[in-house]
């Protein structure tokens, strides 16, 4: 049951949104403001935010197997992810974890185990490709504007859609965005493997300024780990103080 877990904690990160200022992909900026050029005339409306709580009552299915958690989740943004799990049906928190940008801390509780390793560690559960920033941005569904610094990348856009599809080193993206310039699609696959990861974000409500999916539906599937996992928020709160 503790794998399971970890594989929840690692998959459920993945997921939240909000919105912010639009921002031109011609003319992308990095936290510190510098512009870095990848197409012109089609835009992002990422969620501009300094720190992010929020809890959420989350379907996870293994097979035929599901498991009900609850997750109460903490972003100090280009810092660091904390997850807490509570095992819905006995109230009571299983684990917790810490990320970071190098590292990842797990407190497992119900075995009283304490486990901390490299981030790279993360890589075991997600497949490779996966860092910190598109941690934070698939959990805060933000555009990885990482990603989007590709030659090999083709924009096409509709009446009530964007698609951005490209690859970026050894793995291959697909983001579809709504009217609202608002990631609705993510897919993240591994050229020439079978890891996949896939986001969907919906019921999009405004709250406090910021476009937020309070249903997401995330699925990961790697050589070690097939998972998904159903998502409905019920609290959301933004830069506020995290202690």
């Amino acid at each position: 049951m503790w794998s399971r877990y970890i594989g929840i904690v690692l998959l459920l990160m993945i997921v939240l949104s909000g919105c912010g200022t639009k921002r031109k992909i011609g003319a992308l900026e990095n936290v510190q403001g510098a512009p870095v050029v990848v197409k012109d005339g089609y835009s992002i409306n990422n969620l501009d935010f300094h720190t992010f709580k929020g809890r959420a009552k989350t379907r996870v299915e293994f097979g035929s197997d599901n498991q009900d958690v609850t997750l109460h989740i903490r972003v100090d943004r280009d810092k660091a992810i904390w997850i807490s799990v509570t095992a819905t049906v006995v109230n009571y928190e299983v684990a917790r974890v810490l990320i970071t940008p190098d590292s990842i801390k797990i407190l497992n509780k119900l075995q009283s185990e304490y486990i901390a390793k490299p981030f790279v560690y993360v890589n075991r559960y997600t497949g490779e490709g996966v860092d910190f920033g598109l941690l934070q941005d698939l959990l805060m569904a933000n555009v990885n504007r990482k990603l989007l610094r590709t030659d090999r990348l083709t924009i096409a856009s509709a009446l009530d859609e964007t698609q951005l599809v490209g690859i970026n080193g050894d793995v291959s993206f697909q983001y579809s965005l709504n009217d609202n310039e608002r990631p609705k699609v993510f897919r993240l696959t591994k050229v020439g493997s079978g890891d996949n990861l896939e986001a969907f974000y919906s019921s999009f409500v405004t709250i406090i300024g910021y476009d937020f999916p309070l249903n997401q539906r995330v699925s990961l599937s790697t050589n070690y780990l097939s998972v998904r996992a159903l998502m409905n928020y019920s609290k959301v709160e933004f830069n506020e103080v995290i202690e």
